[in-house]
């Protein structure tokens, strides 16, 4: 399944596999070897547990190697709000402005708030432009958004 990345996602989970793949590797061998030292293996929780980590490693190494290899990066010039778009959205019911990053599926952007992509909210305003307005059903009820702003 391709994944629609931004650029900057692109390259945190291409830093973030290289690091995994050098450090990450480097360390959990290190690990694995410290345990290995404390003696009998069948009663080592410490190797247990080195091993636990290093097979969480190799994991999320193969996870990012998928999600690079699959990944689609989207153009800046695209038209509308796209995965990577900065939008204001007015919340029409409780009259209030917000700032939102729409981020891809595997992205996240701890500082910003943002919606997903794949989120209800985030499909509805794919392609939107300013003055389109969205209904969303939310848990507490429809919620009816105005894009007030696209920033990039």
């Amino acid at each position: 399944m391709t994944q629609k990345l931004t650029q900057e996602g692109y390259d945190k989970l291409a830093e973030e596999l290289e690091y995994l793949k050098t450090e990450g590797r480097k360390e959990a061998a290190e690990n694995i070897k410290e345990a290995r030292s404390h003696g009998d293996l069948s009663e080592n929780s410490e190797y247990d547990e080195a091993m636990n980590d290093q097979g969480r490693l190799e994991a999320r190494i193969a996870e990012i190697e998928n999600i690079l290899k699959n990944s689609e990066i989207i153009s800046e010039g695209e038209v509308g709000i796209h995965i990577g778009s900065v939008v204001v959205l007015l919340d029409v019911d409780e009259d209030e402005e917000e700032e939102y990053v729409i981020l891809g599926e595997n992205e996240s952007a701890p500082d910003r708030s943002y919606i997903s992509a794949e989120s209800p909210v985030g499909k509805q305003l794919i392609g939107k432009g300013v003055g389109d307005e969205v209904s969303v059903e939310a848990p507490g009820g429809l919620v009816n958004f105005k894009v007030t702003k696209i920033v990039k």
